[in-house]
């Protein structure tokens, strides 16, 4: 999954990317409402987490904003203030959560996965498709019956083929939910992981389709 943090405490934001980094998601990191608008407006993401007091404005501007262009991203409010009416103000404005600091990093990544559950309307995470069996936030693949380990990128590269079989992901596509922003990423690149994937898919129900000039395909035999 590829998150956006906007946080100005540049400690707490680096804590925060590292701990989601082991989980294998990508993150951009805002330190102001202006960065944070310029990263939507160029970029897709499956989550936001966002602090209210930033140094050009209140993140709850933002997120109002947000909500108004009915952009449905997820967003998770990280701030200091605790009062009921803080949180029952976020929420009215569409924030999916409220997670007060200071708080620990392994809950928060529990919210994180719990919003996202929400988010695809199942409360399960497993994905079935013909003899594959995958849930992306264990890290599980079984390709019929054998066990299947997979890398970082290779597992949040299938989660995405996996969360929508048949649509076609161009390469550019595909490298922005990858790559964080300031990464410099060819298309050899997306090749390479698109090709190790298939090899962990050989024999299953699952194959990804080249279509030459557009990018790639999941899709089902049978």
């Amino acid at each position: 999954m590829k998150f956006l943090l906007v946080e100005d405490n540049h400690d707490l934001a680096n804590a925060i990317t590292s701990r989601m980094r082991l989980d294998g998601h990508v993150i951009d990191h805002a330190d102001k409402i202006s960065d944070a608008s310029a990263f939507v407006a160029t970029g897709e993401y499956d989550l936001i987490l966002l602090d209210i007091m930033l140094p050009d404005g209140d993140g709850r501007a933002f997120l109002k904003q947000h909500r108004a262009s009915d952009l449905d991203t997820p967003v998770i409010i990280l701030t200091a203030r605790s009062q009921v009416s803080d949180r029952i103000g976020s929420l009215d404005l569409g924030a999916d959560d409220y997670v007060t600091k200071p708080f620990d990093h392994e809950e928060l990544a529990a919210r994180c996965r719990a919003v996202l559950r929400r988010k695809s309307g199942n409360a399960q995470t497993t994905i079935v498709l013909g003899d594959v069996v995958f849930d992306p936030v264990a890290g599980h693949l079984m390709v019929g019956h054998e066990a299947v380990t997979l890398r970082n990128r290779e597992l949040r590269l299938l989660e995405l083929f996996m969360n929508a079989p048949g649509q076609v992901f161009s390469k550019q596509k595909l490298a922005d939910r990858l790559f964080s922003y300031d990464v410099d990423v060819s298309e050899n690149a997306i090749e390479v992981y698109v090709g190790r994937l298939r090899k962990h898919l050989e024999g299953s129900d699952l194959r990804i389709t080249t279509l030459r000039g557009l990018g790639y395909r999941l899709d089902r035999d049978g």
